[in-house]
């Protein structure tokens, strides 16, 4: 049952704040979902979202933006231990193309990103505060051409040093890391992808999540990421500082 009393939401956003506010080092928490998780009705968007939706002329744009906010939805739902409604929980987009997190017209205290991948979504989340970026991608081939245009020398050569057969995957993941940084950056695609050295640890087991870190070239300045293998497909989550092993989130 939900209340429109702005005393009692005051109460209920204060006591996530200082929950999610606690600790020091962030704790980032994840989830997937899959397109068919995503139910056939619009019941759960906001108003607001509907609204945004009913703009939307081609099907799998309105499919893939369905299944990140649903996988949004449901992330904070659980992180926040399933306090409100679907309705209630509203993903808005910044200025920059960011996505934010809103109960009931009022900031949300986390940071969030957003990803899909043929069918499946992925959604981070973290204490306000955190700059965070989260990126999915399926595992495919992709050329030279690819590689030389939007990959550094250091990561051309990562890449072609290992055998061929395993050039999709890692070129995947370097494209995915580079991705999840620049989202991150709060930039997105706006930049140049080679502004932003990947370096990845692949000394532990792929279905486990891994470290690697992120440098942007002319800052130096460092994002500290996890990735790892989801079957076919790569997940990446990369912060602005070291973070704990990212945590499952349950739905």
């Amino acid at each position: 049952m939900f209340t429109d009393s702005c005393s009692e939401y005051q109460v209920e956003n204060q006591a996530r704040l200082a929950e999610v506010e606690r600790s020091t080092k962030a704790a980032i928490s994840w989830l997937t979902q899959n397109l068919s998780d995503v139910p056939p009705h619009d019941n759960w968007l906001s108003k607001s979202e509907r609204s945004i939706l009913a703009t939307m002329r081609f099907p799998k744009r309105r499919a893939d933006w369905r299944l990140g906010r649903w996988t949004a939805k449901r992330a904070l739902l659980s992180y926040f231990g399933n306090t409100s409604g679907l309705p209630e929980i509203e993903i808005r987009t910044a200025a920059d193309g960011a996505p934010e997190a809103f109960l009931r017209n009022e900031p949300e205290p986390v940071s969030i990103s957003i990803s899909h991948s043929e069918g499946v979504g992925f959604c981070v989340v973290a204490p306000r505060g955190n700059a965070i970026g989260c990126d999915i991608e399926i595992v495919q081939p992709r050329s030279e051409h690819f590689v030389a245009d939007y990959f550094t020398v250091e990561e051309r050569e990562y890449v072609l040093q290992a055998a061929a057969t395993e050039h999709p995957r890692l070129a995947t993941l370097i494209w995915s890391a580079k991705e999840s940084a620049m989202k991150a950056l709060r930039q997105g695609l706006r930049l140049d992808t080679r502004s932003v050295v990947v370096s990845v640890d692949e000394n532990t087991e792929q279905e486990s999540w891994n470290p690697l870190t992120v440098r942007c070239v002319d800052s130096s300045r460092i994002f500290y990421g996890w990735w790892r293998m989801n079957g076919k497909y790569v997940q990446i989550i990369t912060a602005d500082r070291p973070t704990e092993q990212p945590v499952a989130l349950l739905v």
